[in-house]
């Protein structure tokens, strides 16, 4: 089964595609998506779609898992402005006809390395690890985009135990 992990973002946003068998993982792509900040709104969410639509068609994932937002209540308008883009991602997942799942970052965080509050480079590092990568991940985002396809496999794998 292929998932394809998402960490939405605005200007960057994390992707990665990965294999699942069971709940072993291997990497087969990441990147990032980036957008020119000087491109309005509605550009910058068209180039998303874009982007996000030839890498559907290329991975043909059966499962896309994108990471919940976050926002601290003092910082709305970037919540705001987050939403757009993964309200993008998660139709032209919808639309590939990719299942949608869903998890907040604590619990992508929580169970990969047993820390829902796990910093980035702890991530990272735990990533690098369990994928027996020669390098870590890089961007932060490409790791979160990892984690994020890693938890679903997990999920996924636990879900069909029980």
């Amino acid at each position: 089964m292929i998932v394809l992990g998402i960490d939405p973002g605005l200007q960057v946003c994390g992707y990665a595609v990965v294999k699942a068998d069971g709940s072993d993982c291997r990497l087969l792509e990441a990147g990032v998506i980036r957008t020119d900040r000087r491109l309005s709104l509605p550009k910058r969410l068209a180039q998303i779609a874009e982007d996000l639509g030839d890498l559907l068609k290329s991975a043909r994932p059966a499962v896309v898992a994108v990471e919940e937002l976050y926002s601290h209540y003092a910082h709305p308008r970037t919540a705001v402005l987050m939403g757009h883009a993964r309200g993008v991602i998660l139709l032209q997942a919808v639309q590939s006809g990719a299942e949608l799942q869903s998890f907040s970052a604590t619990r992508i965080k929580k169970s990969l390395t047993g820390n829902g509050r796990a910093s980035k480079l702890q991530m990272q590092r735990t990533i690098q690890s369990v994928l027996g990568l020669p390098k870590m991940p890089e961007p932060p985002d490409v790791a979160d985009a990892v984690a994020a396809a890693m938890c679903c496999v997990r999920v996924m794998a636990t879900a069909s135990l029980q």
